[in-house]
């Protein structure tokens, strides 16, 4: 599932693609990929919309139209946006055309049917329940040591629960418990002021690498342009099961936590 670097990645690239062009026509190929409102309304009010700003909160991207609503976009696992010319014609997976004024279509493809598009007045009626955005001067040590107080889950699970900090996933906890030294394992409330300082640190620094790289390109994530990210080349453990701590040399193991795949160096991580 793409994460906060691959997600700005995206808005970042659809951005030059999509900016002032208009919605001529929406056709709706599965119905259950529109959230709200039911398909038909939903191409009925994005038809003579223009597209013209472009945001983020968490995972989830913000297509803001002229109208003052806006389009989220969740591409859970393997969803994508692409823009191509009109004369390209969708394959069984693309399950939303929309015809802009300029001779082309967005498509929006899913061959696993998991992602989710909204279109809504109030961005904060899909997104108001996400915690802060970890990159902000709003996220602070100190917030985020009263949000993982009194917790007893781990935490690796607290790093993935959204209302405590938004958009980090499976790949960026585990590079920045790596970088933090912290083991995954730990209950998050056992934390220490310093330890939730270097991790708080550790957080942001890895998201920041990972928007610089566009990206960890796994499986079938590609931002727009069709360029893969790069940051896979950096991990440190996350998909490195049995192979060397570049550290310390020890083999990197592989639990699963909150049902989710998690990878460590046992010697460096305690």
């Amino acid at each position: 599932m793409p994460e906060l670097p691959e997600v700005e990645t995206y808005i970042r690239e659809l951005r030059p693609q999509l900016a002032g062009k208009r919605v001529v026509a929406g056709e709706v190929k599965w119905p259950r990929i529109i959230a709200t409102p039911e398909p038909a309304l939903f191409t009925e009010l994005i038809r003579d919309r223009r597209f013209d700003t472009f945001g983020r909160r968490g995972k989830y991207m913000l297509l803001g139209l002229d109208s003052g609503e806006t389009l989220i976009v969740h591409l859970r696992m393997t969803g994508e946006v692409r823009i191509h010319p009109a004369s390209v014609l969708p394959d069984k997976h693309t399950h939303l055309l929309l015809t802009l004024d300029s001779n082309e279509r967005l498509h929006y493809r899913d061959p696993r049917k998991f992602g989710r598009l909204w279109l809504v007045d109030d961005p904060e009626s899909v997104v108001g329940k996400l915690g802060p955005e970890p990159l902000d001067e709003g996220f602070t040590p100190e917030g985020f040591a009263s949000r993982l107080a009194g917790r007893t889950a781990s935490i690796k699970a607290l790093l993935l629960n959204q209302s405590i900090v938004a958009g980090v996933g499976n790949i960026y906890a585990d590079e920045a418990l790596f970088l933090a030294r912290i083991d995954p394992r730990r209950s998050g409330g056992e934390l220490s002021m310093p330890q939730v300082s270097v991790l708080h640190a550790a957080v942001r620094a890895v998201l920041q690498a990972g928007i610089e790289g566009r990206g960890s390109s796994l499986q079938s994530y590609a931002p727009p342009s069709g360029e893969k990210g790069s940051f896979q080349e950096n991990h440190k453990v996350f998909r490195r099961t049995d192979l060397p701590c570049y550290q310390c040399g020890a083999a990197i193991r592989r639990i699963v936590l909150a049902q989710r795949s998690t990878h460590f160096c046992p010697q460096c991580q305690s």
